[in-house]
């Protein structure tokens, strides 16, 4: 099941940036920001309160919150605000292949931080892979 959700997320997070540009041609980058959030905000909200989410979210400890909103600072405001500012001066094809590196940070990150196993298979194919798109977008 895990690979019909990634699926769906490489599709959507291609799609998005096509939307993403043709906004950013009128609007300044923070305001995108601001209203892809709000929107995102609104509706995220209103599917938790229907699923009566609010009670788990009561029983979250203190100490995840932390972590939590590390997470939000990291991926859904500093790093969705710089993909917004290179994404409205740069050419969506450069900025998609460079934002697919992503995953290469997370494989070592995640060795060194977390002492997740790592496989010199997925060593050798996040190399690759990043190298590939890198070689991409050189002009």
């Amino acid at each position: 099941m895990f690979l019909i959700y990634a699926l769906a997320g490489v599709f959507c997070l291609g799609l998005a940036p096509l939307f993403g540009k043709t906004i950013l041609n009128s609007v300044n980058p923070t305001t995108a920001f601001v209203l892809r959030t709000m929107i995102a905000a609104i509706i995220i909200a209103a599917w938790f309160l229907s699923a009566k989410g609010y009670n788990e979210l009561l029983k979250v400890p203190a100490s995840l919150w932390l972590i939590i909103t590390m997470e939000a600072v990291l991926a859904a405001l500093i790093g969705d605000l710089a993909y917004f500012y290179a994404l409205k001066d740069g050419n969506i094809n450069e900025v998609a292949l460079i934002m697919s590196c992503a995953p290469l940070i997370t494989v070592i990150l995640s060795y060194f931080v977390l002492h997740e196993i790592v496989t010199t298979t997925q060593i050798v194919g996040a190399f690759f892979i990043t190298l590939g798109l890198v070689l991409v977008s050189l002009q």
